[in-house]
């Protein structure tokens, strides 16, 4: 039997923000159901969100990677700035995972 876990979206979505950008989904908490903002629409097929106080009172799922949102968006702002010297947009980031085999393409991978 294959260890699944649940996916952070509603089954059926409601409360879409549409964007210049595309369409965003609101996120939930895997376990408590709080908000976890949002995430684009179109770039994903599955998303597990566990909040900071589920994870602090449950603790990490084994065989998982956990990187708390924080230090994941500071990468991505210490990424962007050191190569390309400014902070990019939505469009631009799409284009660099297109085109790209760079750390920061690695880095916006890597938080799918």
């Amino acid at each position: 039997m294959t260890d699944l876990l649940p996916d952070s979206r509603a089954k059926i979505t409601r409360g879409r923000i549409f964007t210049s950008e595309g369409v965003w989904v609101p996120v939930f908490c895997a376990n408590c159901g709080a908000d976890g903002g949002s995430c684009p629409e179109e770039n994903m097929t599955f998303l597990f969100y566990l909040c900071n106080k589920c994870n602090e009172t449950y603790g990490t799922i084994a065989g998982t990677m956990m990187v708390p949102d924080q230090v994941f968006f500071e990468q991505m702002k210490q990424e962007q700035l050191e190569s390309h010297g400014r902070f990019l947009s939505s469009l631009e980031l799409e284009k660099v995972v297109q085109e790209d085999a760079s750390p920061l393409a690695t880095l916006i991978k890597s938080g799918r």
